[in-house]
């Protein structure tokens, strides 16, 4: 466990797998050594070591959980949401997952169920940050920005360094078209994590917005520059150097999303222009 906390899951996945092999019928170690390989992003091993766990043992919530959460990165929601309820069954205070089935539900597009699981959450456990931030992002994709903006806020007043949630806050106060409250919201996120690309992007939409052009290009270029392997940024740098008039840097933008994410049928349409 001191490895896993530590991050050196390789090293903890060598240490879980001598373990198994002193004492083969614990259930906790194949559930431990199913969260290490889940952290490595072997979804294949971490689920298969979660289904050993709950064969040896099938009344732990926590190992339900787990499972539900590697079967959901596995695009398998159904089966994710099986897995939430079974760890809800097994222990109906269990604020993680509920906040899980949340996330999965709305993923679905059952928002309004989603928002039910997060509320319980939140019942559960009042200082729950993350169940506020992805209430949040439901109640904006709802149409509910007022709504949104208020849990956004609760989630910061909980956790004042949650960069997300203040990107989120900047995404909601720009469907309300509060521009100037959207941008410190943005800057704010950034200053607390200088590599948020997304917030960067986020930013230069504002900034386009506002007709602030020049602004707005270099704000999408600090965001490629970071992650230069996001079409959209490129996307929205050709939209803005196109209104700017400086229409081959706006085609080399386009082409660039195109090789990046060749299914844009709306770069190819700007760019036909």
């Amino acid at each position: 466990e001191v490895l896993y906390s530590l991050g050196k899951f390789d090293e903890a996945i060598e240490t879980f797998k001598k373990s198994i092999s002193l004492e083969p019928n614990n259930a906790d170690t194949y559930n431990k050594i199913g969260g290490a390989f889940y952290k490595k992003e072997i979804l294949e091993l971490s689920i298969k070591s979660f289904k050993k766990s709950i064969l040896l043992n099938p009344h732990c919530a926590e190992t339900y959980n787990n499972f539900g959460v590697a079967l959901k990165d596995q695009g398998k929601f159904e089966e994710a949401i099986t897995a939430y309820n079974k760890a809800i069954f097994l222990n109906p205070n269990y604020a993680q997952a509920w906040n899980n089935l949340g996330i999965t539900l709305h993923i679905q597009g059952k928002l309004e169920d989603s928002v039910k699981a997060y509320d319980k959450a939140i019942s559960l456990k009042p200082d729950y940050a993350d169940a506020y931030n992805n209430l949040g992002n439901t109640l904006h994709e709802l149409g509910s920005s007022k709504d949104a903006v208020i849990a956004y806020k609760k989630a910061i007043s909980l956790k004042p360094d949650y960069a997300e949630a203040y990107n989120n806050l900047g995404k909601a106060y720009n469907d309300k078209s509060e521009y100037n409250k959207t941008i410190e919201a943005y800057k704010k996120a950034i200053s607390l994590k200088p590599d948020f690309a997304n917030a960067y992007n986020n930013m230069g939409v504002t900034l386009h917005a506002q007709r602030k052009l020049d602004k707005a290009i270099r704000a999408y270029k600090k965001a490629i520059s970071l992650d230069p392997d996001d079409g959209d940024f490129f996307y929205n740098l050709g939209i803005t150097l196109k209104d700017k008039e400086d229409l081959y840097e706006s085609v080399e933008a386009y082409k660039k999303c195109i090789s990046l994410k060749p299914s844009c049928a709306e770069a190819y349409n700007n760019m036909g222009e």
